[in-house]
């Protein structure tokens, strides 16, 4: 069985920066690709970014690009999201999750392990 524990989330100022953490417990995470998604109040829970199960690949939703950097530490079994120049639209409970596979994807369905969420909130 698999737990995923996020933490790092917390109330910051628009152009503040945030480091989230993804820490595991049980199986290895090395084998896998992970990810990042959020939600914001009344809409859907969308991809952020993902990473492929060794680090080499990354993707990012046009929206964070540039501003958002996702790592992993294998032997750490965590995985890191960097969050700089934040603004309001990034506020969302942001979710971390392991997907079935070592390729990165975008699509919910495919990842099988969640976190239970860790808030992000930025003030205007």
């Amino acid at each position: 069985q698999v737990q995923l524990v996020e933490s790092g989330g917390g109330l910051v100022q628009t152009g503040g920066s945030l480091r989230l953490s993804c820490a595991a417990s049980g199986r290895t995470l090395s084998r896998y690709a992970m990810a990042w998604f959020r939600q914001a109040p009344g809409k859907e829970r969308e991809f952020v970014a993902g990473i492929s199960s060794m680090g080499g690949i990354t993707e990012y939703a046009d929206a964070v690009k540039g501003r958002f950097i996702i790592s992993r530490d294998n032997a750490k079994n965590t995985m890191y999201l960097q969050m700089n120049s934040l603004q309001p639209e990034d506020t969302a409970v942001y979710y971390c999750a392991r997907r079935r596979t070592a390729v990165v994807g975008r699509e919910r369905n495919e990842y099988n392990y969640w976190g239970q969420g860790t808030q992000v909130t930025v003030s205007s």
